[in-house]
């Protein structure tokens, strides 16, 4: 269910849950990492989780195949006993792309994420020759916004051109500094009047693979966890939360990602005042807030 309009409860730890919830969908970015820095608590509250019998699926809107993120936590310091599986918006992604086989495609995003055409049989090309576009984000995150992209969105416009979204996010954690997303250029896409379709979080393929993962995992005589028996857990009240709401989750927010500008008090605690105002503009509410995720 979601939380109240008005206040959300605060929770000390994900141990108080766990008779509550037998499942997690854990988001990574700003919950488990900030890209750069591994946050320990958090790993550790994961470990414990499934420790006491209790399953861990962790779902990104990372735009790769999940089995390619593994060097990342790995350099990163992220071990891998914290999952029973890993779910990407890159694995969703590519099975969206069965529906282009064989046609050309524009690649709007960095060479990293070249992975996603990998034994797809697409033939990229320039925007002019392109059917439709893949995005999984701004060429340089680093250094260019949304505004950057103005005239090509106009160009991919002007031929109707669908854009197929690897990564729904428009922000995420990078160390101390937000970054760009792919969401960002799918979103100012659909502004223009565009047509865009996503693959992850929010929206509902991702988590009706996760809980095929979590089906083939749970052991239950029925072959599945109830959904109100399964806890999202996110700091991205457009992806994260919104997605739980929509799914028929409960969800718990982590105030210590991409909104710990807005919802910390001078205390260091989660304020109600902040969260509502952050809530209140994205209309989806969550279920609980702890400012980190600890256990």
């Amino acid at each position: 269910m979601a939380g109240s309009q008005n206040t959300v409860e605060i929770v000390s730890g994900l141990g108080i849950l766990r008779q509550r919830y037998d499942a997690l969908l854990c988001d990574i970015w700003g919950v488990v990492h900030n890209g750069q820095t591994p946050f320990h608590e958090a790993i550790a509250a994961l470990q414990t989780w499934r420790a006491s019998g209790g399953l861990v699926v962790l779902i990104t809107n990372a735009p790769r195949p999940s089995k390619l993120l593994l060097p990342q936590f790995d350099e990163i310091g992220v071990p891998l006993d914290i999952y029973d599986h890993l779910a990407s918006s890159g694995d969703v992604t590519r099975v969206e792309l069965e529906r282009f086989r064989g046609r050309p495609v524009f690649h709007l995003g960095p060479e990293r994420d070249q992975s996603l055409l990998d034994g797809m049989e697409l033939k990229k090309t320039s925007l002019e020759d392109a059917e439709f576009i893949l995005c999984s984000g701004l060429f340089d995150d680093e250094t260019e916004t949304p505004d950057d992209y103005e005239a090509l969105l106009a160009q991919a416009l002007e031929r109707q051109l669908e854009m197929i979204c690897a990564n729904p996010d428009i922000v995420v954690q990078r160390g101390d500094r937000l970054i760009y997303c792919g969401g960002a250029l799918a979103e100012a896409y659909e502004k223009k009047g565009g047509r865009a379709t996503y693959a992850g979080k929010p929206h509902a393929p991702i988590y009706d693979h996760c809980l095929d993962l979590i089906a083939g995992k749970s052991g239950d005589a029925s072959g599945h966890i109830k959904r109100e028996r399964i806890l999202v857990v996110g700091d991205g009240p457009k992806t994260d939360i919104k997605g739980a709401i929509d799914q028929g989750f409960d969800s718990l927010f982590i105030g210590g990602g991409i909104h710990s500008q807005d919802c910390f008090n001078p205390d260091g605690g989660l304020d109600q005042s902040g969260m509502g105002e952050v809530f209140g503009s994205e209309g989806s509410w969550p279920t609980y807030a702890m400012p980190w995720l600890v256990g």
